[in-house]
């Protein structure tokens, strides 16, 4: 069983740390959090009292954070990763960043020569409980075969997209189609409801029809269930959200779904929906048409 490095053990952390271990990894880990760090040792992983005792006596370590900011700090901060990094270490950022800051990152990482790669993850906490997550990486393509097999302890499918930032661009434009992907779903149901449909039977239709998609079967029945467990939050939607329009500000690309889709983030984060599940936004669109708001 080899050892591997784990900063970073909230919903999608622990998901990584049960398919590692079922994978025949040890995980060495750490998070601010102390109950996360008796969830790990409860799953037989070794909790270490810093980010830089993380890195000792391992070939990798993955970083699952809310932001690019804390990775960062996480990194290169006082009792950080690269203080107690050896030479030749491999990190794998999963975090969902600014590709800025994973280009930065990637550059003053070689410093010491740690090999840095965003490596972002599509799906919910949910998918990666059950390993159903696909892996998207940018970095130096020799840094990226070298970690496939670090991969495929938490993922189904790894691709390398190019240069560092890579990983982080792309995955924002996976996050913009699936956001707009639950919008329209939202709004195709509470329209249903307007008219008198049964929202139920409504969405078994739509999964076998030709606007069929993942987001139907993932999220479509937590919606008319008003199941806001989390599998992701509402704060880091709204985070991604403005992540998404600052890079097409930048390139010059239009951004007008997801300015909309940001806007109802924000209604949902400021009526308390924060820590819930990404889609309590619904109870915003609920509202909007007149609806009362549902209790789960």
């Amino acid at each position: 069983m080899e050892r591997i490095g784990m900063i970073g053990m909230g919903l999608m952390g622990q998901a990584f740390i049960k398919t590692l271990h079922n994978s025949n990894f040890i995980v060495q880990g750490y998070d601010v959090d102390g109950l996360r760090m008796d969830q790990l040792a409860e799953a037989g992983g070794v909790p270490v009292d810093t980010p830089a005792a993380v890195a000792r006596d391992v070939r990798c370590v993955i970083i699952s954070l809310p932001t690019s900011d804390i990775t960062k700090e996480v990194l290169l901060g006082g009792g950080g990763v690269a203080e107690g990094s050896p030479r030749g270490l491999y990190i794998c950022d999963t975090t969902t960043s600014l590709p800025e800051h994973s280009e930065s990152l990637h550059t003053l990482l070689k410093e010491y020569g740690i090999h840095y790669l965003d490596s972002a993850v599509s799906g919910t906490s949910v998918m990666a409980q059950a390993g159903d997550l696909v892996v998207i990486s940018g970095g130096d393509e020799g840094d990226f075969e070298a970690c496939r097999h670090y991969f495929s302890g938490f993922s189904r499918a790894a691709y390398y997209l190019g240069p560092a930032g890579s990983g982080a661009r792309t995955k924002l434009i996976i996050n913009l189609i699936l956001a707009g992907n639950r919008l329209a779903l939202a709004e195709g149901l509470i329209m249903a409801e307007k008219i008198g449909l049964q929202t139920a039977d409504l969405l078994d239709v739509l999964q076998d029809s030709a606007c069929a998609s993942k987001t139907m079967v993932d999220k479509g029945p937590k919606m008319i269930n008003a199941d806001y467990s989390k599998q992701g939050q509402v704060q880091w939607s709204l985070k991604d959200s403005r992540l998404m329009i600052d890079m097409g500000q930048k390139v010059g690309a239009p951004t007008m779904m997801i300015q909309l889709y940001s806007q109802i983030m924000q209604a949902a984060y400021e009526k308390g929906y924060g820590e819930r599940d990404t889609v309590a936004f619904y109870e915003i669109l609920r509202g909007m048409a007149g609806l009362d708001e549902q209790t789960p």
